[in-house]
């Protein structure tokens, strides 16, 4: 399960630069996904060896001055809801202003994790003036100065320290499949036309605090955990905190998968947000199919589909070997057949080749294309095995493994894709020296 990081406070104390600092820190940045009004607002960081989630919940917030206190407010909302520790940023400079203090009372009736981050703190008179917020009455204080890390070791320390490996809530070897995408595309409903379809409904179980429900139940003669995040609008007001929640659920529920069912709205097409989730979904190697909701609303002719689907595959560059089925919820229409696809490419993550098989594969793709030379010097490559991971992750060992190029790279992990169908599966390939 992910644990997440939500970065909050008022305007220009500093929660962007201190995003890029967490995130950039060991140089561990998984993604970047399209904001509201700005361009990142999620990261992932490793610290002592533990991955987080780290949300800038300022790149929402609405840049209209009149608006800025009701903004923040919902941001806190957000937070509280969401995430799982929440560092509550405040400037040095500036003291504690009566918004800083509306805020605290708001975070002190929560049960999250709270730590007060005192940014801008780069000098020893600075120091002093910092310790007004320790009437601020929290228990995890930090003194930093974002700009160029001070301080910030010892809070990631903590952070990581708060992290605990929790015990799976199911069985490892039951498939874990996420219903994700932006909220309206019938989510809630795809899930209800499953568990509909199988009255061998096993338990319904609530899910994290982010109000994500995890179903188990029994098909194709498996037993599947569902992991659906729809409900989203029911508590956003805004457009904007909309997509926000949309983000972090999504981001939740990837974490906890195995596979990712993606709905896109047939009528709108595949938007910049849902590409922003896709993309989530690639970065953390998980399984993938794209469902096209609302077929039926679209009008056809011999190619539509066939032409749809190549527009999806452009976008979806440059992975874009994922299977796509065109569907209707309302009418029932390939529903099960999408659940069928997800499972399909749980069997392939899962799936383990043989050494001798891959070296067989290998010799073969060697013949087609050998490793082109580099610097005047010959790249052999020796052979390659499979390595116990969750998504398939081979390693090639080699005489010079850094002069292997990237297209040479990729065109291995192709004849490799092609050859054992790996459509919707991530492939990890790495080169050693040996």
């Amino acid at each position: 399960m992910g644990f997440t990081v939500a970065i909050i406070g008022r305007p220009n104390v500093g929660k962007s630069t201190l995003f890029n600092r967490l995130i950039g820190e060991k140089k561990s940045i998984v993604d970047d996904v399209s904001g509201v009004t700005r361009d990142r607002i999620y990261g992932e960081s490793d610290w002592g060896g533990k991955k987080f989630n780290i949300i800038d919940t300022g790149g929402f917030v609405a840049h209209s001055n009149e608006v800025f206190e009701t903004a923040i407010r919902e941001q806190v909302q957000i937070a509280i809801q969401e995430a799982d520790l929440i560092l509550f940023v405040l400037d040095v400079i500036t003291g504690i202003t009566d918004l800083d203090d509306e805020v605290a009372n708001m975070l002190r009736k929560c049960k999250k994790t709270v730590f007060v981050v005192v940014n801008k703190v780069d000098n020893h008179s600075r120091n002093l003036e910092a310790t007004e917020f320790y009437r601020l009455g929290f228990k995890d204080t930090f003194f930093i100065a974002a700009m160029n890390g001070s301080g910030t070791g010892d809070m990631m320390d903590a952070i990581s320290f708060k992290i605990t490996k929790e015990e799976e809530e199911f069985e490892p070897d039951v498939p874990k499949i996420a219903i994700i995408g932006q909220p309206n595309v019938g989510k809630s409903s795809i899930v209800n036309a499953f568990i509909g379809e199988d009255r061998n409904v096993v338990t319904e179980i609530a899910g994290t605090t982010r109000d994500a429900v995890h179903t188990k139940f029994n098909k194709f003669g498996k037993d599947l955990i569902l992991i659906d995040t729809a409900g989203l609008r029911k508590k956003a007001k805004v457009h904007e905190n909309l997509e926000f929640y949309s983000t972090i659920r999504s981001i939740n529920a990837i974490d906890e998968s195995d596979v990712c069912i993606l709905m896109i709205d047939a009528t709108e097409g595949i938007t910049q947000q849902d590409l922003a989730i896709f993309r989530l979904a690639r970065t953390k190697s998980k399984g993938i199919i794209i469902m096209v909701n609302k077929w039926d609303l679209v009008k056809k002719d011999t190619n539509t589909a066939r032409d749809y689907e190549a527009v999806i595959k452009e976008k979806l560059l440059p992975f874009n070997d994922v299977p796509i089925i065109f569907t209707s919820v309302l009418e029932k229409q390939r529903i099960l057949k999408g659940l069928e696809l997800a499972m399909d490419v749980y069997d392939k993550r899962t799936r383990k080749l043989s050494t001798s098989l891959l070296n067989g594969l290998l010799e073969e793709a060697i013949a087609i294309q050998h490793p082109p030379a580099i610097k005047g010097k010959l790249v052999t490559i020796k052979y390659v095995t499979q390595i116990p991971a969750q998504t398939p992750t081979f390693v090639f060992f080699c005489n010079h493994p850094k002069y292997i190029t990237d297209s040479y790279k990729n065109f291995l992990e192709n004849f490799l894709r092609k050859r054992y169908d790996f459509c919707g599966v991530v492939l990890n390939l790495f080169f050693r020296e040996k």
